[in-house]
């Protein structure tokens, strides 16, 4: 960067100077960190600035450190660029983002100075949910898919979360060994959500850690986008229920929370599109629930075998999708 993040930051807001600076987290294997600037002279009291500088030598929890690994985090930093000028505007308090203040580029270095949260009255982080909290979430997630239902993805991924099958080949190479029958499926598991006809933005890494809750309790606003792009919405409602419940409670509480995610979906559409489109689209979704989950199966079943949302639950969907795409591939 010619100007420096400090001098970002002040040109940004406004302020009349940096009091002092608090690391929140480094970026996943050493890309950078996210730090709190507090601020004087300023309408904001504070703000978050997402500095992504990539290591010459990355440094991945669980391995892997390839040059497909890096491409997809160096692309997954410029989808997050795009998204915030030009797709978050569009959020609002039903699907709360952090405004975004200022964006800067130079080659691989990346700064995106962000509204703080925290300071806005999102401060809350939940390492567990109630059923309220986790009906907020939900909500969010509907809100946020009614509002790019058949948006173009321009800029963003072509297939958004950061575990879709054409990001993954090495993950799916281990996974060869690890259950074949879902390596063979994982193709047409692939397609069959691709295929869907109703397509929208989905976050893409809708983890509950990525939720901050409003201090009030009465919200929720999300952050971190490098992984959004176009799919089907059951993407990221399937990853965001296995983020915050166990087998036992994600098997149980399923049918709820598919009503209350389209009660929420179809209400927020009804206005846009015919009730009998509306209809269509929660039978298709619904329908692809499992297979959305499945998904998420096949990468973490090739990314971490021993992860410990590789359970019963999930294995039972795995094997019910996959007899399906088997006995679609008879058929036809």
């Amino acid at each position: 960067m010619k100007e420096s993040i400090e001098a970002i930051v002040l040109r940004a807001t406004g302020a009349a100077t940096v009091v002092r600076q608090e690391v929140i987290q480094q970026l996943w294997s050493g890309y950078g960190s996210i730090v709190r600037f507090y601020l004087e002279g300023s309408v904001f009291p504070s703000v978050i600035v997402k500095h992504v500088s990539p290591p010459d030598t990355a440094s991945h929890p669980r391995g892997w450190n390839t040059d497909h690994s890096h491409q997809r985090k160096l692309k997954s930093y410029v989808v997050e660029t795009q998204w915030y000028r030009d797709f978050a505007s569009e959020c609002r308090e039903s699907c709360r983002v952090p405004n975004c203040l200022v964006v800067e580029r130079a080659g691989d270095e990346v700064v995106i100075v962000l509204e703080d949260l925290d300071a806005a009255g999102y401060s809350v982080r939940r390492g567990e949910v109630n059923q309220a909290e986790l009906m907020q979430c939900v909500s969010w997630l509907a809100h946020f898919h009614a509002t790019f239902l058949n948006v173009s993805a321009d800029g963003l991924w072509e297939s958004g979360t950061y575990w879709h099958l054409q990001t993954r080949p090495d993950e799916r190479k281990v996974l060869e060994r690890q259950d074949s029958a879902l390596f063979e499926a994982a193709a047409a598991i692939d397609q069959k959500l691709n295929l869907s006809p109703y397509q929208t933005l989905v976050h893409g890494d809708a983890k509950l850690a990525n939720f901050c809750f409003a201090d009030d309790g009465s919200s929720v606003a999300a952050v971190d986008f490098q992984y959004v792009g176009a799919g089907c919405g059951m993407k990221d409602l399937a990853y965001f229920i296995g983020s915050c419940l166990d087998e036992t409670a994600a098997e149980a509480q399923e049918e709820w929370l598919l009503d209350a995610y389209f009660s929420v979906l179809k209400a927020a559409i009804v206005e846009r599109f015919p009730s009998t489109e509306v209809e269509a689209l929660e039978t298709d979704w619904r329908a692809l629930y499992p297979v959305a989950w499945t998904d998420f199966h096949r990468f973490l079943k090739g990314w971490s075998p021993g992860h410990w949302k590789i359970n019963a639950y999930s294995e039972r969907l795995a094997r019910e999708v996959v007899l399906m795409i088997n006995n679609e591939t008879t058929c036809s």
